[in-house]
């Protein structure tokens, strides 16, 4: 016991010193996840589209329709450009990028309306963002709804402003958003990927070191310490993995606590229930990303394996899509990944307020991902070594190595 507790401390150091000593490393170890986190955060910062750029088609040419037209207008999310003679001019608008959205009013708009007969107004939207179809139909909606009740209001003529207030809305509601009180994109979505970039520069960074090795046939710091004596794979993978997870709990703090801090995102969670689900989610994601980075031949390779999965990753986590609408067999790969249960978990603990017992599932989940990668970790390793480090295979001669 005490020989593997040192020979993991050889390694652990020795694995500093590679990281500290190569810029491409330091660059994804430290710079990429400092300022990521950044970035997205600013990218998304303004939660919501305000003032999405709205043209109108009128075929009414009403009081009423132009009073529809001013409330849509009048809304924060909308803003009227300006008004074409027809369906063409408004699409040529439309593809120019000078307008995300156009509303068409009927001509018999109006008619419709002094006749009591139910009438349409139709919107179209570029749905290159679903946030301009969402801020178009939300405004539409809220200004029908309006116009058709003091409509109402003015049919039934009544006296009293109490009946009035009754005719006009006879379900008193109040929309309270939970959680996301601001009703943001960023607030939804970026907790998610800062627990992602976490896991995938984990990836480039190991990937990096891996691919580094095999392009300059370099393996004997890897694959024994500076005693110069084979060590067990299982202890350089702990070894390795250790000086990984120690480097990325300080790397944490700030891409989980300080951004969102700085972006003012929900943050309601208990740190220290925070620091006990990141624990396992950083071993499980370090051996995670040492089982991918023996496939990395060459230095550049981990980069498009990152490119591969990043999005994937994003997508089968349940939060840029529903979970529950999420095809069973692709929940079961998502939850092979250990980004998967951690963006449940933290979403749940950040965001809503969960305890240590609410997030019972992904946190024994992540467990399980731990040990198991930490076994296909050290195989790989075995096996790599076996097959790419001549210095082994010498050392092997002398001193078999077992696992």
């Amino acid at each position: 016991m005490r020989e593997s507790i040192i020979d993991i401390y050889h390694v652990c150091i020795n694995e500093f010193k590679v990281v500290f000593r190569d810029p491409a490393v330091i660059l994804l170890f430290f710079i990429v996840p400092l300022s990521y986190p950044l970035l997205y955060s600013l990218i998304y910062n303004n939660e919501v589209v305000h003032e999405a750029k709205l043209v109108v088609v009128d075929g009414s040419h009403s009081s009423l329709s132009r009073e529809f037209i001013r409330k849509v207008d009048a809304t924060g999310d909308v803003k009227v450009v300006g008004v074409a003679a027809d369906m063409e001019e408004a699409q040529e608008a439309m593809r120019r990028k000078e307008v995300y959205g156009i509303l068409y009013i009927p001509s018999d708009f109006s008619k419709n309306i002094n006749t009591v007969q139910q009438t349409q107004v139709m919107v179209y939207s570029d749905m290159s963002s679903l946030l301009f179809y969402k801020s178009f139909l939300l405004s539409a909606t809220e200004v029908s709804l309006d116009m058709g009740a003091n409509i109402r209001v003015a049919e039934m003529g009544y006296s009293t402003q109490n009946q009035d207030e009754s005719t006009m809305q006879a379900i008193d509601y109040e929309w309270v958003p939970f959680y996301n009180t601001q009703n943001g994109f960023a607030s939804f979505l970026v907790p998610a990927i800062l627990i992602l970039v976490l896991q995938q520069t984990l990836v480039l960074g190991i990937g990096t070191i891996v691919g580094t090795h095999n392009d300059k046939k370099r393996f004997a710091m890897a694959s024994f310490s500076n005693v110069n004596r084979n060590i067990r794979s299982v202890n350089l993978t702990i070894g390795k993995a250790m000086c990984y997870s120690t480097l990325y709990l300080v790397i944490s703090v700030w891409v989980l606590r300080v951004v969102p801090y700085l972006f003012r995102f929900p943050q309601i969670g208990d740190p220290l229930t925070i620091l006990a689900f990141l624990i396992p989610y950083l071993l499980a994601a370090t051996f995670f990303a040492m089982t991918i980075s023996y496939f990395s031949s060459q230095r550049e390779f981990i980069m498009l394996l990152f490119v591969f999965t990043s999005i994937p990753f994003l997508f089968i986590s349940g939060i840029s899509w529903p979970w529950t609408a999420i095809p069973e067999p692709l929940k079961a790969i998502g939850y092979m990944i250990p980004s998967t249960p951690a963006i449940h978990a933290f979403v749940k603990v950040n965001t809503m307020g969960a305890t240590l017992a609410d997030i019972k599932t992904e946190f024994i989940t992540l467990w399980i991902h731990a040990v198991i990668y930490c076994v296909f970790a050290t195989l790989m390793y075995k096996w790599w070594i076996s097959n790419y480090d001549p210095a082994y295979t010498r050392l092997k001669k002398n001193q078999p190595a077992d696992l």
